[in-house]
């Protein structure tokens, strides 16, 4: 199997995640599949839980970079992976696994995606979403409190003392490993010049 694998990659609240559903909404079932890093947290249920909350998840030791390569190269020579169920309430694995398919178009999303050279040499195209950090918090704020139960104002501390400090350090300065930078948001139009070049024939046909 030929499989293209592309690249999204920007700060926490860049907007990554939606854009990588617009793209699977308008592809349609079975025609691509998602690898997402942030699923490759490392499992601290070996630490008390108040331990586990101070750790610092924005640096790139956080994640198992190992595991996530070894499922990448399995995807693109066309193996599906099962990849663990990370539980961000309390920062460890849930014994679960989700079957990720092998297919001609991969996307892989991540927050430190091309902080990681290996990982960044694997892809063939990458974009880097910039997107101001008042917009990236208010978002991450959102998120925290109504998916992953945390309070707002451990939210607020946790983005100021290691967030983003860990973006200015690891995350900003890989955008210059990208095909492409976007500055805010990803339009319609953008969505649909992607189409273009993902699936050719396949932009005004949206899925469903």
């Amino acid at each position: 199997m030929d499989v293209f694998v592309f690249g999204i990659c920007g700060g926490s609240g860049a907007g990554k995640t939606t854009l990588t559903r617009r793209l699977v909404q308008r592809l349609g079932p079975g025609a691509v599949s998602v690898l997402a890093f942030d699923a490759y947290y490392r499992d601290l249920g070996h630490l008390p839980f108040a331990e586990r909350r101070r750790r610092n998840f924005d640096h790139p030791d956080s994640l198992d970079g190992e595991l996530f390569l070894q499922h990448l190269d399995a995807l693109r020579q066309g193996s599906d992976v099962d990849v663990p169920v990370y539980d961000f309430s309390s920062h460890t694995h849930s014994g679960r696994f989700e079957r990720v398919r092998a297919t001609p178009l991969l996307l892989v999303e991540g927050i430190l995606l091309l902080a990681f050279e290996e990982a960044a040499g694997r892809l063939d195209y990458s974009i880097f979403m910039d997107v101001p950090q008042e917009v990236r918090l208010r978002r991450r704020i959102h998120r925290d409190v109504t998916e992953r139960g945390r309070p707002e104002a451990h939210v607020r501390r946790q983005f100021a003392a290691t967030v983003a400090p860990m973006h200015d350090e690891f995350v900003q300065p890989s955008g210059r490993r990208a095909d492409r930078v976007v500055t805010g948001d990803a339009s319609d139009e953008f969505v649909d010049e992607l189409m273009v070049m993902l699936a050719p024939g396949m932009a005004a046909t949206p899925a469903g």
